[in-house]
């Protein structure tokens, strides 16, 4: 008997020493399987390469996409003539991240090379009249949804990092710019009540970054009713939302994520108990120390609608930077996030006109959020 426990015991601990050593093997399998991505370095060069991007599209007319509807004759005018301000950079929305990546980046880098030539355009183009002409192709009933609400974020993300900027020049633009942030400000109180379901897409009208950028500004600027209506939409929208399918993701135009911009506006407006509860439902799978997520392959960066792809690289880092800087436990997504980064990142200069008039605003936001 003595021998048949000795011989039990023998075994059980030889298959305790395979599975260990297994585990060990396992385990080595999955360091080794992740590779480590530097971190991107935000100097004051870097600055300087991208400063060069919009410097050199919002004084750009043409090649111009207007997105416009024709009421009658006299709305076939010039690009600079509908809009003054907001007419380079191929098209209006892009044009707005154009003078706000000159903003940011002469927030965070005064000491820029052509910092002095970039002030000189927003003095020249951001004036009281220019403004008031803006504003009134926006008050036009025709235009109702123009640039509904991509556009619409992009210039609350602008009015917001002027409101942040510590310069003169600053407190001048903010007060010249406000009509027309008032305006957008009173189009997303009224049009977010009316929006029965949010938009899903990988593209412009996706909901929940409209709506993520819009709380920034609504926090930043204590614009309360819009924060209010942002939080209370964003958990009609999302709260019950669960399993994500993001092996789905990306289609072929895609320049955000539709499951992490869900997560970037609600861990903006969930408590922490709420959030990490509504994350473990909706993308489980964040939590494993090796996810992976293939970055978006851009196959043609002089096709206008494949360089998208290079967007998405950026949104998605910034979303995980983001995730990561706001809760610890998903810290190993920062490397996840610098890998989209290297991937996109050295194609931004001097590559074609099809992504540069663009590519820089989201660069810059993902940078910053690092």
């Amino acid at each position: 008997m003595k021998k048949v426990f000795f011989f039990f015991i023998t075994i059980l601990a030889m298959t305790a020493c395979k599975d260990t050593s297994k585990n060990e093997i396992s385990s080595e399998v999955e360091k080794k399987a992740i590779k480590i991505f530097a971190e991107p370095q935000f100097t004051i060069a870097e600055a300087n390469k991208l400063l060069e991007l919009p410097l050199h599209c919002v004084g750009v007319e043409y090649p111009n996409k207007l997105g416009q509807v024709i009421g009658d004759a006299s709305d076939l005018q010039a690009p600079s003539n509908l809009h003054p301000i907001f007419y380079g950079c191929f098209d209006w929305h892009s044009a707005v991240h154009g003078y706000w990546s000159m903003v940011s980046l002469l927030k965070d880098f005064p000491e820029m090379e052509k910092a002095s030539e970039a002030k000189a355009i927003l003095k020249q183009h951001i004036t009281k009249e220019n403004v008031a002409i803006e504003l009134v192709y926006f008050q036009k009933k025709i235009n109702k949804g123009y640039e509904r609400t991509y556009g619409w974020a992009w210039l609350l993300k602008l009015a917001e990092t002027i409101h942040l900027w510590d310069d003169p020049l600053a407190r001048e633009l903010e007060l010249i710019l406000k009509p027309l942030t008032d305006e957008i400000v009173a189009k997303y109180i009224e049009f977010l009540p009316k929006l029965n379901y949010p938009i899903r897409v990988g593209e412009h009208t996706n909901t929940a970054f409209g709506l993520t950028f819009a709380y920034d500004f609504a926090k930043t600027t204590k614009e309360v009713a819009l924060k209010e209506l942002i939080v209370k939409r964003a958990r009609d929208f999302y709260l019950a939302d669960a399993g994500c399918p993001i092996d789905w993701e990306p289609s072929g135009y895609d320049f955000l994520s539709p499951c992490l911009e869900e997560i970037d506006i609600m861990r903006r407006v969930l408590n922490e108990p709420e959030f990490e509860n509504w994350i473990t439902a909706f993308l489980p799978q964040l939590e494993a120390k090796t996810y992976h997520l293939k970055v978006g392959e851009v196959s043609d960066r002089t096709d206008g609608k494949l360089v998208h792809l290079d967007g998405l690289n950026f949104s998605r880092a910034w979303v995980f930077y983001g995730l990561a800087r706001q809760y610890p436990q998903y810290e190993h997504l920062k490397n996840l996030a610098n890998e989209h980064i290297e991937y996109s990142y050295s194609n931004l200069v001097g590559d074609s006109y099809e992504g540069g008039h663009w590519l820089g605003s989201f660069a810059i936001y993902a940078l910053n959020n690092k």
